[in-house]
């Protein structure tokens, strides 16, 4: 496995992340145990969750599965880089209650225990808020933050689905008030959805994030469908398959699965290549349903792509240009 730091700060992180989002929903404890030490004996020590993952009337189901692996012993907390999100309401379905969820310091209160309580852990490396909360003053994101973090609770705080201008007003304001500010972005991008090239990226590179792809198969179009469902292994499903009855995006895709069998590689093992060569990126979020899942995410970080599939795979999937200059002068 090779390693990074994330962002500005001193923390070591593998290359790719190991997404935990299907763990309880289609991965049951088991299995979801049998993952995490996979990853882990490869050398993946970055793991990402949210508070409500498992959906539903199982919100917070992931981050028990994660916490009853942590009780296992053999050094698995201490050996990973852990990271959460807060901001969905974790009331019960149709049971919603105010201050439930968001980014109020209350809520960011409730749920820190909350998720360190299911995570069996007493503290967390990387908390991350899942969206932007627009009825909240950043100032009292930032008190609330700053207090868990002199009580211990967490450790760096981190961003996830921030434009580029919300990125720079919440570190601009953290450092007025002394706060260490984001240390991360967790944000769509892959090659068939370029747009955090415009100003996400250049403003994570600008204030010292490290840059967290999250999709980096984009639902599962990048990871060879059309080839799959031809050979009746797979059929592509959900957003994917609503991507394909588009015959521009069909032909895009297609011409991106010929290209890669041209040089004999996997379209998915390609496509998370391709984003860790990028700049400014950490590492993609991969989020295994199975064993062998996982074991071709770890083939990517092998993978070197060479300069003919570079600009091929670029002119398949153009991105948007450099801002401004992709649409002023």
């Amino acid at each position: 496995m090779k390693y990074t730091q994330l962002g500005r700060t001193g923390l070591k992180v593998s290359r790719l992340v190991l997404g935990t989002m299907n763990f309880g929903p289609q991965t049951d404890e088991a299995d979801s145990h049998v993952i995490m030490d996979t990853a882990l004996g490869a050398g993946i020590n970055f793991f990402d969750t949210a508070n409500v993952y498992g959906w539903g009337e199982n919100k917070g189901r992931t981050e028990e599965i994660i916490g009853s692996w942590f009780a296992k012993g053999g050094d698995r907390r201490d050996k990973v880089v852990l990271a959460t999100k807060v901001y969905a309401n974790m009331a019960a379905d149709g049971d919603a209650w105010p201050n439930h969820d968001r980014l109020s310091a209350l809520n960011i209160r409730r749920a820190v225990d909350a998720s360190l309580k299911r995570l069996q852990t007493d503290h967390i490396d990387l908390y991350q808020f899942h969206h932007i909360d627009r009825r909240t003053p950043v100032e009292e994101i930032w008190q609330a933050i700053d207090t868990l973090i002199a009580q211990g609770k967490i450790l760096y705080a981190g961003s996830s689905n921030f434009p580029g201008w919300k990125i720079a007003q919440t570190n601009e304001i953290a450092q007025k008030r002394g706060s260490y500010g984001l240390v991360s972005e967790q944000c769509l991008y892959n090659l068939a959805e370029r747009r955090a090239e415009m100003e996400v990226i250049p403003a994570a590179q600008e204030y010292g994030l490290g840059v967290i792809p999250w999709s980096p198969l984009h639902g599962g179009l990048l990871g060879g469908v059309i080839k799959k469902e031809s050979e009746g292994r797979r059929r592509a499903s959900g957003r994917s398959a609503d991507a394909l009855t588009n015959t521009e995006v069909r032909a895009q895709v297609q011409a991106y699965e010929d290209l890669l069998d041209k040089h004999g590689l996997e379209p998915g093992e390609a496509a998370l290549a391709w984003l860790l060569t990028r700049p400014g990126i950490t590492g993609p979020i991969v989020g295994p349903r199975t064993a062998d899942q996982l074991a071709s995410a770890l083939r990517a970080v092998e993978l070197e792509l060479s300069d003919e599939v570079l600009s091929g795979l670029n002119e398949i999937f153009p991105g948007p240009g450099p801002s401004p200059e992709a649409f002023a002068w």
